[in-house]
């Protein structure tokens, strides 16, 4: 194989199931920062339901981030792998969430 054909690869449809992935989960990461916000506003305002809405706007913010980099990552003809770093505040990301969420619903 010359290193043209190499270059010129089609993946496929994988990076595009694989980007569409990552722009359904920013959709509900979204939908999870909007209903901690609805939830902290409409009830009583305790300080923990408070901080719990600013910091999952902020989560929401990073995940954004990370799932905005490897979307455009993506569109290179041979994406290379999510780096660990990407990974790990992706993950990061989702578990502070739910924990967000728990404290604005306590």
């Amino acid at each position: 194989m010359t290193p043209s054909a190499a270059e010129a690869r089609d993946p496929g449809l994988q990076p595009e199931r694989t980007r569409l992935a990552w722009r359904r989960t920013t959709l509900t990461c979204t939908v999870v920062a909007v209903l901690a916000a609805k939830a902290a506003i409409s009830d009583e305002i305790t300080a923990a339901g408070a901080a719990g809405a600013a910091l999952s706007a902020l989560v929401w913010v990073g995940f954004l981030a990370v799932a905005h980099r490897r979307i455009h990552a993506l569109d290179a003809a041979r994406p290379g792998p999510l780096s660990h770093r990407g990974a790990l505040l992706a993950t990061a990301c989702t578990v502070a969430l739910a924990a967000f969420a728990v404290a604005v619903v306590l």
